[in-house]
């Protein structure tokens, strides 16, 4: 008889987990911290030895003039976009309808920039060139998301990246790219990132999601691009002190993290496939393009959630610890692979997905 208990805490429960690279505690500090030199010196307003070499670092990997570490994505994006904005002398941007900086940020571009999106192509897939061609107003910028979250990290392909920032250089138009999950989304384009970002005139970076560090983010662009985004960053309050634990765990799991992208993302297509064998189950995309996707139940999250739990304790292998309602009849998740996956033995994968697979087709 099934323990009376939540999914999430029959997740946490479950000694493999099939996604992440662990609980994000203490421990993802300490472990970045544990052969640092407790002499070295911290930074002080975004200023020292500490961190400038890490932006050096990263605007070579990224093939960019200069890079600004900041404290958060949501901030570098914000400013990112007030900065070509003001160059332009034109408040309006385009971006996806689920784009973050529309859905997850309290309105805070149109609120504290008072800068006008204008929303490009069907929610439901990602933007392409014809939706930029035809568009009816001027704007100063252009933003793509690498990999498209929302819709289960979808990406165009790489000859419409080329033709989408060819067309923004013909036309003026800034071209920004939200690569909160860039690393993760080069083994599928066979590209490097430089490669990627040459094509873009700035390029924000997350160092808390595939890579796995605190927190961070990295943007960057041009020398007078860079150079204004450090004045934004202090009216915006993010010249902390110190930022020096963001950027250490940053540093230290970039170096840990960006060549097993490759990994990863094998791993996301092998997962996919157990999915898709199972009735009434299906990932979108049907073929993962990074490490991560979505995937739906087509039956009710009150059905599904008792299914998982039952698999996870007869099998110790945790699928998810949650499931969000799409509607009566479908229920989804997002995943994402990381370090962990490679950890759950070949036998218990097969015997929860078999268990699945068995359940779903009984209800």
């Amino acid at each position: 008889m099934t323990e009376a208990i939540s999914l999430a805490e029959a997740f946490r429960k479950a000694p493999y987990k099939l996604a992440g690279h662990g609980p994000r505690t203490v421990e993802v500090l300490k472990k970045a911290l544990h052969e640092v030199d407790g002499e070295l010196e911290s930074d002080i307003y975004g200023k020292a030895s500490i961190i400038e070499p890490f932006q050096e670092k990263m605007a070579s990997f990224l093939g960019k003039e200069a890079a600004v570490f900041f404290p958060s994505g949501t901030m570098a994006q914000q400013i990112a976009l007030r900065i070509w904005c003001d160059e332009k002398e034109n408040s309006r941007v385009a971006y996806h309808p689920l784009c973050h900086l529309e859905i997850h940020e309290e309105g805070g571009l149109k609120e504290l920039h008072h800068i006008q999106p204008i929303l490009l192509a069907d929610k439901d897939r990602v933007i392409e060139l014809e939706d930029v061609t035809r568009l009816n107003e001027e704007i100063a910028c252009l933003l793509l998301e690498l990999p498209q979250r929302e819709i289960g990290g979808q990406l165009p392909s790489y000859e419409t990246l080329e033709a989408i920032s060819a067309y923004c250089k013909e036309e003026g138009i800034r071209l920004h790219l939200d690569g909160a999950r860039l690393f993760e989304i080069l083994p599928y384009y066979k590209k490097t990132a430089a490669e990627v970002c040459a094509l873009f005139d700035s390029v924000y970076v997350s160092f808390y999601k595939g890579i796995g560090g605190i927190a961070g983010a990295i943007l960057a662009g041009n020398k007078a691009f860079t150079e204004q985004s450090k004045v934004w960053k202090r009216r915006h309050g993010g010249d902390l002190i110190s930022l020096y634990p963001y950027i250490l765990s940053s540093d230290y799991y970039f170096d840990l993290r960006v060549g097993k992208m490759a990994q990863y993302y094998e791993e996301a297509k092998e997962l996919a496939a157990l999915y898709n064998r199972c009735e009434k189950v299906e990932t979108l995309p049907k073929e993962p393009v990074s490490n991560m996707f979505h995937v739906h139940f087509y039956k009710s999250k009150d059905i599904v959630e008792p299914i998982l739990i039952d698999i996870y304790q007869e099998t110790g292998v945790g699928l998810t610890g949650y499931i969000k309602e799409v509607n009566d009849e479908e229920c989804s998740y997002e995943i994402s692979i990381g370090d962990l996956y490679e950890t759950v033995p070949k036998a218990e994968l097969e015997d929860a997905f078999k268990l699945l697979g068995e359940k779903l087709k009984a209800v």
